[in-house]
Order: C-alpha cells, then sequence, then structure tokens
C-alpha cells in the first residue's frame, strides 16, 4: 500500500532511506549502529549508512548475495574463517554459541565493491543438540576474538525485537496491520502511533501494577484478557481504572494472590 498522501507504493529501505536523511546528523556523533535485515544489506543502502557516519550490522543471506558468498566460501576453503565459541546458562538449559567471522570481503562484483565484515551465529541447546537459532550477517565493525560475540548478539537483538514485539502487535490482539496505509492525511500515522501507546502502556502497567500483572498471568493470552475487558465495558460502567481490575479479580477469585505489601 501508498503511504498517506503518495501515489507511488513504499518499502521499509525507502522509509529507511527517509529516516537517514532526516535523523542521521543527529544521531551520528553517538557512535550509533544501525540493524536491519537482508533487505538493508545492498551496497548503495550500506554506503549511504556509513556516508552518514553511522555503523550496520545488517543480515545477508546466501540466496540473495550469491557472488559474496561464493567469496565467503572460498576463504573458508582456504582457513581464513575464525571461529569463537561461548556457553550461557539462559536459566532453563545451556546454550552453545558459535560464531565464525571473516573480514574484508567484497560484498559485490565491480572495482568498486565495498568491503565488509561477515559472521554467522549459530545457537544450539547443549545437552539436546537442537537448533535454537542461525543468522548470518555483514558489518562495518572491524571483527575481532574480544568484540565478534557482541557484535552477534546485537544482530540477535534485531530478531528478538521483531519477532517478542512486532510480532506481538501483529497477532496478539492489537490489531497491528502491515501497512495502515488506507488514508491521505496522516491516517497510518495515527493508527501506529495509537498502537504502539497501547503497547508501551500494558507494557508499563505489567512492570508497575501488581493486580494487571496477576489477571495477565491468569488469563495468559492477550486476546483473551482484552476480550473480558471489552465485554465487561460493554454492558457496564467502571468509575476507574482500579474498579474494573478489582472486579475481575474478585470474578476469578483471586483476591487471595493479590500483593497488598
Amino acid at each position: 500500500m501508498p503511504q498517506d498522501g503518495h501515489a507511488k507504493q513504499d518499502c521499509e529501505r525507502a522509509a529507511g532511506k527517509r529516516w537517514l536523511a532526516k535523523h542521521a546528523a543527529w544521531v551520528a556523533p553517538h557512535g550509533v549502529t544501525f540493524l536491519g535485515d537482508d533487505l538493508y544489506s545492498n551496497q548503495p543502502f550500506c554506503a549511504l549508512v556509513l556516508h552518514n557516519r553511522c555503523n550496520f550490522i545488517f543480515t545477508c543471506k546466501p540466496d540473495s548475495h550469491p557472488k559474496f558468498y561464493e567469496r565467503v566460501t572460498f576463504w573458508q576453503a582456504t582457513g581464513g574463517m575464525a571461529e569463537r565459541e561461548g556457553r550461557r546458562w539462559n536459566g532453563r538449559f545451556t546454550e552453545v554459541t558459535l560464531v565464525r567471522y571473516i573480514n574484508d570481503v567484497l560484498l559485490r562484483g565491480g572495482d568498486e565493491a565495498l568491503s565488509v565484515n561477515w559472521f554467522d551465529i549459530t545457537v544450539v541447546n547443549a545437552t539436546t543438540g537442537e537448533q535454537l537459532y542461525h543468522n548470518s550477517c555483514i558489518s562495518n565493525h572491524r571483527l575481532t576474538a574480544d568484540n565478534v560475540g557482541h557484535v552477534a548478539q546485537a544482530s540477535r537483538g534485531r530478531w528478538k525485537i521483531e519477532n517478542e514485539n512486532n510480532n506481538v502487535l501483529k497477532t496478539k490482539g492489537y490489531h497491528l496491520e502491515h501497512n495502515f496505509g488506507h488514508g491521505q492525511q496522516y491516517l497510518a500515522a495515527v493508527m501506529l502511533s495509537l498502537n504502539l501507546l497501547a503497547f508501551l502502556f500494558h507494557t508499563v502497567l505489567e512492570w508497575s501494577d501488581d493486580k494487571y500483572a496477576l489477571l495477565r498471568r491468569v488469563l495468559a493470552r492477550r486476546q483473551t484478557f482484552f476480550n473480558d475487558i471489552q465485554a465487561l465495558m460493554r454492558y457496564m460502567v467502571f468509575d476507574h481504572w482500579e474498579h474494573l481490575m478489582d472486579f475481575m479479580i474478585r470474578g476469578l477469585e483471586l483476591e487471595s494472590q493479590v500483593d497488598t505489601s
């Protein structure tokens, strides 16, 4: 869908370019690193980030970068690839993380090809051997045995943000569509902002409001929680938010679990 007020289709890369043009000068002095998926790991966009004195860590898939991965395979075959392994207890079991990396690989063909640094990260369950995560990325950060683990975890952080935040907004009751581009006067921006504000306030309540947190735990699914609130407020009037929370707790007979300290 086109963005509000635009006739042409929009895309994430075009949005990224607009964001850089508007904000890069402000964030560049802070040494920021941009995280992105495979869509951004092409030379024009990487060069644009570097031109704006910023850094990048972008997913780089073999299917979309065949020439680049020919070079990676060559360096691997000639012993040019380094490895770093780590182990971490996640509270339930031990994770083993293996990171492989190479510096100074040309991103594309041609005399003006950008040199980037590549790594891939694989996380497995130490007990079962089950693969929990795998991804491969490029970055302008020069990779060493000391920093490659941190760079790889930063790339994994983007994946966690997309799956644990964005997908919650899309599939767990917030009705965030992939694109709200239906209007002419900032409708998309307004609807997206309302979704983000709702998610923000619910997150804060879950951290700070014992009654809210208890109901969320008991009702488990966000859709169930939201549907219950919608049904109650359709037919009843509550004096304030606390009144609603207390009513739901009494109805579910959860008074003994409320923290009154």
